[in-house]
């Protein structure tokens, strides 16, 4: 399978659109041709490292990479994400749990498949002196998943840029404390700063060139294919038992997660409906509502790692389904402010028993304020992206209760941190390379 830009240009290998992250066009790379996967072939009800091989074998047909996916498929999908029903009444709701991996957020299944795909690559390209650079901007989980996933892989090193201040200390810490091949870089600034700090680096191409550049953002195609896959599992799951297609609610920021699940729908799964969930940063539902896209500053929310004022992977999602007028007969997008996130925990937890982050807060707090006639009949899942545990500064004065720890968040919780603090300037960055 070959992948071209979103704004066209010559078509790249697997390898290439993987380890160059953004096409030279300053476009992102999609398949040139989504394959529609053959259901019959997915196992229902199984372990989802195997889903994962039947998915993704069309795009890593022909590539250097095909007789290593099986390996891939086990090293990344060594975790379950389960669907988890949740009793409401007569409504059919279900939660996709996302946060069982190594840093308790679904970024892990993107972070783990991307960087044993790429450290394949490098295997099999040879050492040319210079280990493969990893830049990544984090709004707050990112960072973590792929400081964990690259962390002492060899030929590599990471760089990992977060907005000083805006993410949660346990995030901070995930982002801090490995050493080794990680670089954490605290940017004075926002995300979006971060972000745009990326890009900078990957327009020079002569810079890119010498250091090696990589990126492990969403922009990275490596990352979307994974996440595609738990979308395709849970839908293709339910429908097998219940014979009915899963409506899907996903908490936004840059746009990743969602655009995997269209692109789990475009390959042909039962996946109904999707809604976009956001907070504060309104620059979705506006394009949506206007029909004119118009990114803005970030605004900093109790869901942090949705902090996103300019979605990247909007591009994507037009490429696929077309402009705003056209968007709107596919998806609904509803914006969360901070005192409904914060209600929403508490109502939730008092109901269910249960502790939900922020950012799953908003994707519940869009469920319960659906008409009747939308839940009627339907099967709605909520992604949950990440454990509440990692917002403890938030979700325990909220709910009056401590947080359990998952084990392996508390391992790294135990290791001292180390970073530096920068401004939001490319040199700066270039001089610690």
């Amino acid at each position: 399978m070959k992948f071209i830009s979103t704004r066209g240009g010559n078509a790249v290998a697997l390898e290439d659109a993987i380890m160059t992250g953004t096409a030279p066009d300053g476009g992102l790379y999609i398949p040139a041709t989504l394959p529609a996967i053959n259901q019959d072939k997915v196992p229902v009800d199984a372990p989802i490292n195997e889903v994962a091989r039947v998915i993704a074998e069309p795009y890593f047909a022909g590539s250097s990479l095909q007789d290593s996916l099986e390996a891939i498929c086990d090293q990344a999908f060594n975790f379950p994400a389960p669907l988890r029903p949740i009793s409401t009444n007569s409504d059919a709701l279900s939660v996709l749990e996302l946060f069982h991996g190594p840093t308790a957020a679904f970024k892990d299944f993107g972070a783990r498949f991307l960087a044993a795909t790429m450290s394949q690559i490098i295997q099999k390209r040879g050492d040319n002196g210079s280990p493969a650079t990893i830049i990544v901007a984090t709004s707050g989980d990112t960072g973590g998943a792929v400081a964990a996933a690259f962390h002492r892989q060899p030929g590599t090193r990471v760089v990992v840029l977060f907005p000083e201040g805006r993410v949660s200390p346990r995030q901070q810490h995930q982002l801090t404390c490995w050493g080794d091949n990680i670089i954490s870089l605290a940017v004075r600034g926002e995300f979006d700063d971060c972000q745009r700090l990326v890009k900078s680096l990957f327009a020079d191409a002569e810079l890119s060139r010498a250091h090696n550049l990589c990126s492990a953002n969403s922009i990275n195609v490596g990352r979307l294919l994974p996440q595609s896959v738990y979308y395709a599992k849970s839908s293709l799951d339910y429908q097998a038992h219940h014979q009915k297609q899963s409506n899907y609610i996903v908490p936004t920021g840059n746009l990743g997660n969602a655009f995997a699940c269209a692109w789990a729908k475009q390959m042909g799964f039962p996946v109904g409906e999707l809604i976009l969930a956001t907070n504060a940063n309104r620059t979705i539902p506006d394009y949506l509502e206007s029909g004119e896209w118009q990114p803005r500053n970030s605004v900093s929310t109790l869901a942090n790692a949705m902090d996103v004022g300019n979605p990247s992977n909007m591009e994507r999602l037009r490429s696929l389904w077309g402009e705003a007028d056209q968007l709107r007969k596919k998806i609904r997008s509803f914006s969360v402010s901070d005192a409904e996130i914060s209600a929403r925990i508490v109502t939730e937890f008092k109901q269910q028993g249960i502790a939900w982050c922020p950012h799953t807060a908003t994707g519940f707090e869009v469920y319960r304020n659906l008409s009747a006639t939308d839940r009627e009949n339907a099967h709605w899942v909520i992604a949950a992206t990440a454990h509440a545990a990692k917002f403890d500064s938030i979700v325990e004065p909220l709910i009056g209760e401590t947080v359990e720890v998952p084990p392996e968040l508390e391992r790294l919780l135990e290791w001292p941190a180390k970073f530096e603090t920068i401004n939001a300037d490319t040199d700066e960055i270039i001089q610690r390379l």
